[in-house]
């Protein structure tokens, strides 16, 4: 099994019409159903939504001195919003949870393979 990241993405001062109490409930039931699917198949790794990129604070080394400044680290309106690692048989596979989590949530959804993970076995 090779282990993949599903990165969800947003993009800053994006202007969507704000999903109304409903369709907030009914995101989140079907990101549920979704993520006890990828769980009951052997696919959840971990997941996690992250804060807005405003709060990002990015380190980095300047010769011997470690600076920090604020982030986000990429001068973009796009941001990653959150993930999912999984463990899938191949990319059409990841590429097919990607397409459920995207209906379920209405944003782009990028789907990467880990380096180094490919037929590994379980720790």
């Amino acid at each position: 099994m090779a282990r993949y990241m599903l990165s969800v993405h947003s993009r800053e001062g994006e202007v969507r019409e704000p999903p109304t109490e409903e369709e907030m409930q009914r995101s989140h039931a079907q990101l549920g159903v979704i993520e006890r699917e990828m769980a009951a198949e052997g696919a959840w790794v971990f997941s996690a939504r992250l804060h807005e990129a405003g709060t990002a604070t990015v380190v980095r080394m300047s010769g011997d001195e470690v600076l920090t400044t604020d982030g986000p680290f990429a001068e973009s309106k796009d941001h990653l919003g959150g993930f999912y690692l999984i463990e899938a048989a191949d990319l059409d596979a990841a590429l097919g949870w990607a397409a459920k989590v995207t209906a379920a949530i209405g944003v782009p959804i990028e789907v990467r393979p880990l380096a180094g993970f490919a037929d590994e076995p379980r720790a």
